[in-house]
């Protein structure tokens, strides 16, 4: 198998691209033009395929590389598909994780660019949002005619960096020419509501209009003020001009894919932007699209979150575990049973979805035969089909068996069935104890003063109709990254909460979730560099 790159107009081919709707950056990056999805398509539309997983571990459950491997499998027996992923944040490339480009066999290409500065869409995210912060703080220095309350102010800065100290701040020291001075903090991009918008959005119109709604903070009568109020909105659509159009690449097979927005998946709503999966509907007959975590995070949001928002309904879903995984959830990491019971927990949280499920093994070479059969031994227990994937070592071809079980689950789906967990009309405080009870297991959930004074003052404005984004940790099902397997009946704490009125949902922070990461003692910055060529080493 050759992992040469192909011209992106090859690729544009494909899937019968005309040349009218591509731009390309280079010889192996395009944008795709909004006004594709204009264009007369087949009838039946393709079948989306959603990509979860298990509580994995630290390093990841391996489900970039699978979803790519499926999309080239799918290939590979004569079906036209796309693999549709999110961008990757320079926070974990230089922080714990590194890259977010597959592996092995199974990688979207040119993955250095793609994990690095990629096609600009990052940096816009990034500029839109703090412009608005900047003109935030001048129209209040500038005689604050909106009466803004300086102490009521939720639009913090961002930044595409793992950087601990930038979580609380003091900005406009030094006197009156550089204030007011007030408490703020970062975020990083990847949780910015600007990403959120840009992976939400379905047209630029729309995109305009949820710009347009983002609350900053409220004024002294305590009403909200908007980025249209402080007349920020067409400056912000320039940023995101080019950002808003999806990126087509390719995989190591030559695999179309289409890699857009980056949303995390544990402090954001975790999955590739409604665009980029409408386009991979309109132009394949199988999409494959990854969600961030496990099925408690970037599943639970999809099906909660973004499939009403899109109203797009996968066919089935795919559930990433392996033997490394499981044994993490064992006393001593000896045994499965504790890892059992979490993988048993996320089958029951896809089933609440009403969605058809097939279990992929990631495999590694450590494995045994006797471990993998253990684990397919375990899904049939709960009549679940289950297949082992390869695709690392073997691209497409480790992958063929998924597919055909995939492709077996849609033909007997009914995907009118799938649903969100709970109604717009519940409460903001029900929606949290939905989820925390029925996909996390909790028992109770406990609400601190400052999260529960933030929801009854959203509800009083009339925002308790949206969906919930749950900021947890992705290390386990319950708000404490030590508790491990599947506990039932313990206490969730809601700590904090905040208005997402643009993109169109509330965050409640669970624990001690930080939305601004910090790099690790040894983070993977440590090991890249630059050759006397000029090539990047130690990416991965």
């Amino acid at each position: 198998m050759s992992s040469r790159l192909k011209p992106i107009q090859e690729i544009a081919e494909k899937l019968a691209i005309g040349e009218q709707y591509l731009e390309p950056l280079g010889a192996h990056m395009a944008k795709l033009r909004l006004e594709l999805l204009s264009e007369p398509r087949p009838a039946t539309q393709g079948k989306l395929i959603l990509v979860t997983a298990m509580t994995s571990t630290s390093s990841g459950e391996g489900k970039t590389v699978t979803s790519i491997g499926l999309a080239q499998a799918l290939t590979k027996i004569g079906k036209k598909a796309i693999v549709t992923l999110r961008e990757p944040s320079l926070g974990p490339v230089f922080g714990l994780k590194g890259g977010a480009t597959g592996g092995g066999q199974s990688k979207v290409l040119p993955n250095e660019r793609i994990n690095l500065r990629f096609t600009g869409d990052f940096h816009a995210v990034t500029s839109a949002h703090n412009l608005l912060a900047a003109m935030l703080d001048a129209h209040i220095h500038h005689g604050n005619s909106l009466r803004i309350d300086v102490n009521n102010i939720m639009w913090p800065r961002t930044m595409d960096m793992n950087d601990r100290a930038l979580r609380n701040i003091v900005s406009g020291l030094g006197g009156r020419t550089n204030g007011p001075a007030r408490e703020t903090g970062f975020v990083i991009t990847a949780a910015s509501e600007i990403m959120a918008i840009l992976a939400l959005a379905s047209s630029r119109q729309d995109l305009r209009k949820r710009l347009s709604q983002i609350v900053v903070g409220f004024d002294l009568s305590g009403k909200p003020v908007r980025a249209e109020d402080l007349k920020a909105t067409g400056a912000m659509m320039v940023l995101l001009n080019d950002a808003l159009m999806p990126n087509l690449v390719q995989t190591t097979e030559h695999t179309p894919a289409i890699v857009h927005a980056g949303p995390f998946g544990n402090i954001a709503h975790g999955t590739s932007s409604i665009l980029a999966q409408k386009m991979g509907l309109h132009l394949a007959d199988y999409v494959v699209n990854e969600t961030g975590f496990g099925s408690d995070l970037g599943a639970e949001k999809y099906f909660d979150l973004v499939m009403p928002t899109a109203g797009l309904q996968p066919s089935v879903a795919v559930l990433i575990a392996s033997t490394r995984s499981l044994l993490r959830h064992g006393p001593g990491q000896t045994s499965f049973d504790a890892g059992f019971a979490n993988l048993g927990k996320h089958i029951e949280n896809l089933r609440k979805f009403g969605v058809s499920i097939v279990v992929a093994i990631n495999r590694f070479p450590s494995d045994t035969s006797a471990q993998l059969d253990s684990i397919m031994a375990f899904c049939r227990s709960l009549g679940v089909e289950s297949a082992v994937s390869d695709v690392y070592e073997q691209g497409g071809a480790g992958g063929v068996y998924l597919a055909e079980k995939v492709i077996g689950a849609i033909s007997t789906a009914s995907p009118g069935k799938v649903r969100p967990l709970y109604q717009p009309e519940a409460s903001l405080v029900g929606k949290i104890e939905t989820v925390a009870k029925e996909i996390y297991g909790a028992g109770d959930v406990v609400f601190e003063s400052a999260a529960k004074k933030k929801l009854d003052k959203f509800t009083e404005l009339g925002y308790d109709h949206l969906p919930v984004c749950m900021a947890k940790t992705q290390a386990s099902l319950t708000d404490d990254p030590d508790k491990l397997g599947a506990p039932r009946g313990w206490t969730l704490t809601v700590t904090d909460a905040s208005l997402s009125a643009g993109a169109g949902f509330v965050v409640a922070v669970l624990g001690e979730m930080m939305l601004m990461p910090g790099l690790g003692k040894s983070p993977q910055a440590f090991k890249l560099d630059v050759d006397e060529g000029g090539v990047i080493q130690g990416m991965i």
